[in-house]
């Protein structure tokens, strides 16, 4: 991502210093109980992947190998699952 230049930085800051009630909100429709019913949290929200080497015991790596396609994407998800219950 590019840095910010220092006008940049300097209008950021200028509106995160406004209190919510001087936000000029007029142009965006409120959001209806049903659209916030079916939103989706984090729908485009794709983190970065960092290839490594990763040892893994041979009946583990096959087992996912056999129930999963992308097991590597299962793998992943299990270690994710595992990180946010023990966070």
């Amino acid at each position: 991502m590019k840095e910010l230049t220092k006008t940049q930085q300097a209008q950021l800051q200028q509106l995160a210093s406004l209190p919510d009630a001087d936000i000029d909100t007029s142009d965006i429709p409120e959001l209806t109980a049903e659209q916030l019913a079916t939103a989706q949290v984090g729908r485009f929200y794709k983190p970065v992947k960092q290839p490594v080497t990763m040892r893994l015991d041979a009946d583990v790596l096959s087992w996912f190998k056999t129930h999963y396609d992308k097991y590597q994407t299962q793998v992943n998800q299990v270690l994710r699952e595992h990180m946010k219950s023990h966070s």
